[in-house]
């Protein structure tokens, strides 16, 4: 996993409506980097919904959201319109953002083995450095928990 401090590595990626976002263009804001396996499923629908019922709060503090998933921008952009949600998605489909944020590898699941994005989030200061780290975080009240640790 990458560390509290730690340079947060500049990406490139294409968002749900297919327009290139990179993490450079959020320099000077604080940045919510969040990865998640995949748009439209049980737990990432209950995490996006929590970063969008929060989204106020995030906005008062200046405070941007990224969700990083595998899925084309075709699932992303669905997935947006479904929920309503305010905030970027990207589509990273061969993992290689992902793996930088130590977030793609070797899964199992139902006795299968394959690659996917494990579910870790990053707070990116002003600076570009890491401020927080979060690893295989649950979905349910990560959003606030986040705000909170933004407000300590």
């Amino acid at each position: 996993m990458l560390e509290i401090g730690d340079e947060a590595p500049d990406f490139e990626l294409s968002d749900q409506h297919g327009d290139t976002v990179s993490l450079s263009d959020f320099h000077g804001e604080h940045v919510v980097v969040y990865f998640y396996p995949r748009a439209d499923t049980p737990g990432c629908t209950t995490e996006a919904c929590g970063f969008r019922d929060a989204w106020d709060e995030f906005e008062a503090r200046d405070v941007a959201v990224i969700g990083i998933s595998d899925d084309p921008v075709s699932d992303l952009d669905s997935f947006t319109e479904k929920y309503d949600l305010p905030f970027t998605l990207l589509s990273d489909e061969d993992g290689s953002v992902s793996t930088k944020y130590d977030s793609y590898g070797e899964k199992n699941m139902f006795g299968n083995t394959f690659d996917g994005v494990f579910r870790n989030t990053y707070i990116v200061g002003p600076d570009g450095a890491i401020e927080q780290v979060y690893e295989g975080v649950s979905p349910e009240g990560h959003a606030e928990a986040i705000l909170d640790d933004i407000d300590a």
